[in-house]
């Protein structure tokens, strides 16, 4: 079953059987660069915590979840979009990506990160989107800004979530996009 497609890739819900697909996308240092300073995430951790709570977040309509992304012209999978509650405002529904190394630079999470923004604020009825990276991931913030989404403010990730991590390198950037300034820009 498909989420949704766009000109290139298609998205599907997560299963048990794919825990090899996000240990192979988490093994990548440069993957986890922003994440976890490169640290591979261990298989373990994937079968018996990460995928179990990636499976969890799913809701049937309006869709929340975390989707493996393929290529449709090869079927390869290339890494996961989600849409959830946001953890720190669950009024607001948080976008998220991460994609394979090969993919890079090739518009690709700005092509589905584009639809997901027209689908939540079209068909799925959602009322602000926000996404959040690190300061300096500059990558990630040129997406943000090309699927539409607003720089709103800079704060301070919390030891707790990047735990080791400076003060500057806990240095992040909030993004969102409320439907009514969606629709603005629509019309």
């Amino acid at each position: 079953m498909k989420l949704l497609e766009t000109a290139r890739i298609y998205l599907r819900p997560f299963g048990p059987e794919d825990a090899g697909l996000l240990f192979e996308l988490d093994s990548d240092p440069e993957v986890m660069r922003f994440i976890s300073k490169g640290e591979p995430t261990p298989l373990e951790l994937i079968e018996h915590d990460i995928l179990p709570r990636v499976l969890a977040y799913y809701r049937p309509w309006p869709p929340q979840g975390f989707w493996a992304a393929h290529l449709r012209a090869t079927d390869q999978f290339i890494g996961w979009f989600h849409l959830r509650s946001d953890k720190i405002e669950p009024e607001e529904m948080e976008l998220g990506y991460r994609l394979k190394r090969f993919v890079w630079g090739q518009g690709l999470a700005t092509e589905c990160t584009r639809t997901l923004v027209e689908r939540s604020f079209g068909e799925w009825g959602y009322d602000k989107l926000s996404a959040r990276t690190l300061a300096v991931n500059l990558a990630s913030r040129r997406v943000m800004e090309k699927a539409g989404l607003l720089f709103e403010r800079e704060f301070l990730w919390s030891l707790a979530v990047l735990p080791g991590w400076s003060e500057e390198e806990r240095r992040g950037v909030k993004y969102g996009l409320a439907r009514e300034q969606f629709k603005r820009t629509a019309d």
